[in-house]
């Protein structure tokens, strides 16, 4: 997948929505309106919040898709995780 499918696939994935030329995404109960998807594919703190979402259950999946320990876990950059995430909630797509 390319850095814009992820960052889409996340997107979604994380509860955003496209509404009125604008992403919105609601945290704490507040609407946040972004003009830009954050960069989830390139940048740790985006993935950060994705990982947030994820439940207990998606946990093990998620670290097995990263490398198989928490250790690789914690050392994967911001794509591998990306990867991992998507493959974790069923929304990675494979090259054709």
């Amino acid at each position: 997948m390319t850095d814009e499918q992820i960052n889409r696939a996340i997107a979604e994935a994380c509860g955003w929505s496209m509404e009125d030329g604008v992403w919105v995404w609601t945290a704490d109960g507040i609407d946040r309106t972004y003009y830009e998807l954050w960069d989830w594919a390139n940048d740790l703190n985006a993935m950060h919040h994705a990982e947030k979402t994820l439940t207990d259950e998606q946990w093990h999946d998620y670290v097995e898709y990263v490398g198989g320990t928490w250790e690789q876990a914690m050392h994967a950059t911001s794509r591998q995780r990306a990867e991992a995430f998507l493959r974790t909630v069923g929304k990675w797509e494979k090259k054709v």
